[in-house]
């Protein structure tokens, strides 16, 4: 009786162990299929990430070479490689007037950079900090700027630049740019005043700080990712911008470098070699601006749209 009973209960741990066998093995193999899913996953992510950068990277790298082949060699040997390297073109471009452009293109750009920056944070400081029906309004009707259609209001801006004699003058672009920013620019920084403790204003105000110290000395300085994001778009939408600057602006002293390169064209024979150049001259100072200010970029919009 007692040899039956050890010989069922061998049988029963025998019987446990292949059973712990079998799903240790299950385990094994499903934990393989995970980690054979998981970098197939992972590679396909990789190559979409590949190819989207090469999208957006191998114009930028045809611009650069073929802004250093000849005239003929652009047109007989577009996807290679210049057999010579003109880098004289570069030289050509920013003598026939790219210098010109670029100071424009940079005093229109820094102007409004400052005035987009220092109007839309006073108003963003005003419409999160204070509550009533009038603040609402403004909310309202802030939004309902970001709905213009700068090829709507073309026309009624040219009238009214005329009637206040900007035409041909550096400011027609400057006011009509920061008119454009500002709501985009007040909605950011306003969402990113409201994730600002309000007991640091309490405190403030407490040790007898004004209302222009409290946006100065404190919304301002916690400020500095939303206030980065704002450079960097309004950079790149005035450096860029092409309608108003073309529209607004007849004389080749004011042009900026967007409208400018219009000029490097001609109805018989354009040099495209000497157009890419200027081209890339035009690109450098926002890929540089880009490459430098991305993390600010990325860390402003997301923290700039947590609230409001």
């Amino acid at each position: 009786m007692t040899k039956t009973n050890e010989n069922i209960k061998s049988d029963l741990l025998a019987r446990d162990q292949e059973r712990t066998k079998e799903r240790s093995a299950k385990g094994v193999k499903a934990a393989r299929k995970t980690s054979l899913s998981t970098k197939v996953s992972k590679n396909m992510i990789l190559l979409g990430l590949l190819l989207f950068a090469f999208v957006i990277l191998y114009p930028l790298f045809w611009m650069v070479v073929s802004s250093l082949k000849s005239y003929d060699e652009i047109y007989n040997n577009v996807w290679g490689l210049p057999s010579v390297w003109h880098f004289e073109n570069y030289a050509t471009a920013w003598s026939m007037g790219i210098s010109g452009y670029f100071i424009n293109s940079l005093l229109v750009t820094v102007v409004t950079i400052v005035l987009v920056v220092i109007i839309g944070s006073m108003a963003a400081f005003t419409l999160s900090r204070y509550k009533s029906r009038w603040i609402d309004v403004a909310l309202i009707f802030t939004i309902g700027g970001i709905m213009m259609n700068p090829q709507v209001a073309l026309i009624p801006l040219f009238e009214m630049l005329t009637w206040m004699d900007l035409i041909n003058t550096h400011w027609a672009l400057i006011l009509t740019y920061v008119a454009y920013r500002l709501p985009l620019t007040i909605i950011l920084i306003r969402a990113f005043f409201l994730s600002i403790p309000r007991e640091l204003e309490e405190s403030a105000i407490i040790d007898g700080c004004s209302e222009f110290g409290i946006y100065a000395r404190i919304y301002l300085p916690l400020s500095v990712p939303i206030i980065v994001t704002t450079i960097v778009l309004t950079a790149y939408f005035a450096w860029n911008e092409f309608m108003f600057a073309t529209v607004f602006i007849d004389s080749d002293v004011l042009k900026t470098i967007p409208s400018g390169l219009m000029n490097f064209r001609d109805a018989l024979r354009t040099d495209w070699g000497v157009l890419l150049a200027g081209m890339v001259i035009a690109t450098i100072p926002m890929v540089v601006l880009l490459i430098f200010l991305q993390r600010y970029l990325v860390r402003g919009l997301s923290e700039g749209s947590v609230k409001g």
